[in-house]
């Protein structure tokens, strides 16, 4: 049987580094509410007009996170990789 070669704190030592420890979390920065309809994702080539896609799943890009049923402006070559990745509602 092993033992344990550690010695016990005293219990005032002990809630003293216990409140040494609880320190508050650094808030992760908020994401960026959704904006009006505006192409979002790659720039659009010279020539080529945006398209508006439904998302169907959540999404976040460039930070700005999008819910499920939201309508945004994306490039044509945007719209097929969302498409084929799944995020894009058939109807």
């Amino acid at each position: 049987m092993a033992t344990n070669s550690t010695t016990k704190k005293p219990a005032a030592a002990a809630e003293e580094s216990a409140e040494a420890v609880t320190e508050t979390a650094t808030a992760r920065p908020a994401r960026k509410p959704t904006p009006a309809l505006e192409v979002v994702g790659p720039a659009l080539r010279v020539g080529d007009e945006p398209v508006t896609v439904t998302l169907s799943h959540h999404h976040a890009i460039d930070g700005t996170a999008y819910p499920p049923g939201a309508e945004i402006l994306v490039s044509p070559d945007y719209a097929h990789r969302l498409r084929s990745q799944g995020y894009v509602s058939r109807t």
